[in-house]
């Protein structure tokens, strides 16, 4: 059985960054960073390239109180950066379990980020998870190490479909026991 959606998301600070709802005035940069291939092809439900609406119907999606997905932007506006730099979600499953999934905007690779808002979202845990799974594609090591570092444990190999790339790939998988 899944978890009921939260009724009110809470707003997550970090020393730099807010992970704060998604509001359809994100919908300018989310297109952006969504529609760039590189993005895309890090994730598996992004196509490539990304249709007209896409992004509208994802925000959408995210403000639904039937959504399994509880999606934070990732706002720099606190640090004098853009107020969307990537997104961040927990897709609730069953049993106190959640999976995380991020990306964030090509132009902020490698300032810490990912690290700093996974750690964040997992302090918070927000849903009260037990669990907390993830999985990169084997050719993102860089995500593979944000897992790592947030204390995640290697669970083995997998596959995942990737829409952008319309190809099955191999997958590493993380779970992050919070209880």
């Amino acid at each position: 059985m899944k978890q009921d959606k939260i009724t009110t998301q809470s707003v997550i600070s970090t020393d730099r960054f807010q992970l704060r709802p998604l509001s359809m005035a994100d919908t300018g940069l989310m297109s952006l960073y969504a529609s760039d291939k590189r993005v895309a092809e890090m994730t598996p439900n992004i196509p490539h390239p990304l249709p007209p609406g896409a992004v509208e119907a994802m925000i959408e999606r995210a403000l639904a109180d039937q959504s399994q997905d509880v999606i934070w932007a990732i706002d720099a506006s606190p640090s004098g950066g853009a107020e969307l730099v990537g997104v961040i979600e927990l897709h609730q499953m069953d049993r106190g379990q959640s999976e995380i999934r991020y990306w964030v905007a090509p132009t902020m690779w490698n300032t810490g980020i990912a690290s700093e808002v996974v750690r964040a979202l997992i302090a918070a845990n927000p849903l009260a998870n037990d669990t907390i799974f993830a999985s990169v594609f084997q050719d993102n090591p860089s995500s593979a190490r944000v897992l790592v570092n947030a204390g995640f444990e290697y669970l083995g190999d997998a596959e995942s479909y990737s829409v952008a790339r319309s190809a099955a790939l191999p997958t590493w998988t993380y779970l992050k026991k919070l209880i």
